[in-house]
């Protein structure tokens, strides 16, 4: 689906949100008879409480909706989406109550919330609309819920529509909608072109693992590289995962859905910047041709790998692609993956992990996480665990043994492939929402998007 808001018009209904602190100016704004009914019913202005003021037809004349207090605020994000799930169904109007960022937040969490997955069946649309706030960059908001409904969709759609094929066929999609240049490695092919570790992890599926590459932007321009973690779906390989743990593997691409919607906002936003983007879109499946455990396999860095478990496949794929990226030197460097349970375990489903070595680089993603409401939280490349990752066989484990630490030795693997980017970061996501929470229906989720946009921007100004 395409976000949208709707236009203004005579019939739209004014909604007035309302601080705690504000109820009483709010109050005596209002005529007599309004004002009793906001009394009578009970009204407080406590964050996403509503009051729907009708007229003497009983039509809607207004609303007010409560906006609560600095400390109630914080303990969430996009409430708006909230305030416009109880809402009744119409055309509403943002008119007063918001500064100029509550109210670019306020028409994203409202774009963000009405959001279907409809594929393959029909939903009802959310009955309350926005219409076009004034002054909060509209053509922005609309261009990073874009991004992020491009981003759901993809995880969302289960394998057998969305295997390394269509994934591939996505990839091209984006391309082709902005000029951008783009091609894919595919099958045999990966062993001339030197990306042996996405062949292994790959050859066992009947759709054959794929390199996907696309480049856009001016070549003078800050080179600015993505690398999206694309396993369509993860059996574990020979080291087999319980059922349990296989139920939410369609979305064991969220690395490749994520770059993607990031790309979709810097190519709509028209950035200055020299984009390629990276995707080794693969189906970790199982059949004769399946890599093994003790297997040792030569990466496209030369470093040698020893597979202790082939259900820690990602960080192999990522490891050519990154190495592949890292061969030109670009500005910034980003790997993006749903890589470990480990993460998940320390941070839960919300908030995922980023590792770098840069702390000047560290300071500006937090900071853009937080002025966008889009959670990140910095863990280390504990210089002190590498040897957790080099066994006796190779120059790398892939699954280091005793289970502590997964997050980090799994980002301390990925950054041995890396010694050219001039900042890199690596994100550890989830991709999903377990739990329908404002503005973030069950289901795919777009991850760290909105806050790495606004760090690249930061980069090129």
């Amino acid at each position: 689906m395409t976000p949208n808001f709707v236009p203004r018009a005579d019939t739209n209904i004014p909604l007035y949100i309302v601080a705690s602190d504000g109820l009483e100016n709010t109050l005596e704004q209002l005529d007599l008879v309004a004002r009793a009914w906001v009394v009578a019913s009970g009204f407080t202005a406590k964050l996403a409480e509503t009051c729907v003021i009708p007229k003497p037809d009983g039509t809607i004349q207004t609303v007010l909706a409560g906006w609560g207090d600095e400390k109630s605020r914080g303990h969430g994000r996009f409430h708006m989406a909230s305030i416009a799930a109880k809402l009744p169904a119409g055309d509403y109007r943002i008119e007063a109550g918001l500064n100029q960022s509550e109210r670019h937040e306020a028409g994203l969490a409202w774009l963000l919330g009405s959001y279907r997955f409809d594929r393959y069946t029909k939903k009802p649309a959310a009955k309350a609309r926005l219409v076009e706030p004034f002054g909060v960059g509209n053509a922005r908001v609309l261009i990073e819920a874009e991004g992020s409904f491009l981003t759901r969709d993809l995880i969302n759609t289960p394998t057998n529509d969305m295997g390394p094929e269509q994934l591939e066929a996505a990839f091209f999609d984006l391309a082709k909608k902005f000029k951008a240049k783009v091609s894919s490695i595919v099958g045999d092919d990966l062993l001339r072109e030197n990306l042996p570790m996405v062949h292994a992890v790959g050859r066992a599926s009947d759709q054959k693992p794929r390199l996907l590459d696309m480049i856009w932007g001016d070549e003078t321009h800050p080179k600015i590289t993505l690398v999206g973690k694309g396993v369509c779906f993860d059996t574990g390989g020979l080291n087999i995962k319980p059922g349990a743990s296989m139920g939410l593997m369609k979305k064991d691409m969220g690395g490749a859905a994520n770059v993607m919607g990031l790309a979709h906002m810097i190519m709509a936003l028209g950035l200055k910047i020299r984009l390629r983007v990276l995707v080794p879109a693969v189906e970790n499946s199982i059949s004769a041709g399946a890599f093994r455990p003790q297997d040792v396999l030569t990466s496209r860095k030369g470093l040698t790998v020893e597979i202790n478990n082939t259900d820690a496949e990602g960080r192999l794929v990522l490891a050519d692609a990154l190495a592949m990226a890292d061969e030109e030197s670009p500005d910034f460097l980003v790997c993006m993956a749903t890589l470990t349970g480990a993460a998940r375990v320390a941070l839960g489903p919300d908030v995922p992990p980023f590792f770098t070595d840069d702390n000047a680089l560290a300071h500006k993603i937090a900071a853009a996480s937080k002025a966008t409401a889009d959670p990140l939280w910095r863990l280390p490349f504990w210089d002190a665990y590498e040897g957790m990752i080099e066994p006796d066989m190779a120059d790398l484990d892939n699954a280091p043994a005793g289970g502590m630490a997964g997050a980090i030795t799994a980002a301390l693997f990925l950054r041995r492939f890396v010694e050219n980017a001039v900042q890199f970061v690596h994100l550890d996501m989830y991709g999903w929402t377990p739990i329908a929470k404002p503005g973030r229906p069950k289901g795919g989720e777009a991850q760290s998007i909105r806050a790495m946009l606004q760090v690249i921007e930061g980069l090129i100004d």
